[in-house]
């Protein structure tokens, strides 16, 4: 029997991918996206924690009487940046939801553009706050914690571009934009611990 004849034969022929399919990978994927942030949580959650025993077991805080905590108005305008990039990054997702492919583009554009503006605030917040990494305790948990967050940032900055360029080649649809849900998730969690991080190193 020929290839031909193995072909034509009833129920020989390979299983074609159904919307049904496209959508049971989109729930695995986006359950997989929700599984690493949840591990993100509890590296994060053990961060937090460190930093809380180190600032309950100092009589002072800073320890070192020389050191000032950063001002809070350009810190405070950094967060409203961040959180401002959340709105469109999920305005972003509820365009495309809507068929709206230039409606997505321009809100994850707008969003790539606070992401990086955040990051510059950040970076010269970092050269002009007159301690380092190495000047003791809270020096060393500051820019651990804010590095780390950073750096979360930067990966979901080029998260943001790669879907971005997905959408600008056409490869984005309604009923296909399982990535910007899964980027939009990462997204959210890098401004919720950026919250956090806010109220614990520069307010409490």
């Amino acid at each position: 029997m020929t290839t031909a004849d193995m072909a034509s034969e009833p129920g020989a022929h390979h299983h074609r991918p159904t919307y049904a399919d496209a959508v049971e990978q989109g729930q695995t994927l986006l359950l997989g996206v929700r599984l690493f942030i949840l591990s993100e949580v509890m590296l994060f959650g053990a961060l937090f924690a460190a930093y809380f025993v180190l600032r309950a077991q100092s009589p002072a805080w800073p320890p070192q009487p020389d050191l000032e905590r950063p001002e809070l108005l350009l810190v405070g305008l950094n967060t409203l940046i961040l959180l401002s990039s959340s709105v469109t990054m999920q305005w972003g997702v509820r365009r495309i939801a809507a068929d709206d492919l230039a409606g997505l583009r321009r809100g994850l554009a707008v969003t790539i553009v606070l992401g990086a503006v955040f990051l510059v605030i950040q970076a010269y917040e970092f050269a002009t706050n007159g301690f380092g990494i190495s000047d003791g305790i809270f020096g060393s948990t500051f820019y651990i914690l804010t590095g780390f967050h950073g750096a979360h940032v930067l990966a979901g900055l080029l998260l943001i571009s790669a879907v971005a360029n997905r959408a600008r080649l056409g490869l984005v649809s309604a009923a296909g934009h399982t990535a910007v849900e899964a980027v939009s998730y990462y997204w959210h969690f890098v401004d919720v611990v950026w919250v956090c991080l806010f109220l614990s190193l520069y307010v409490l």
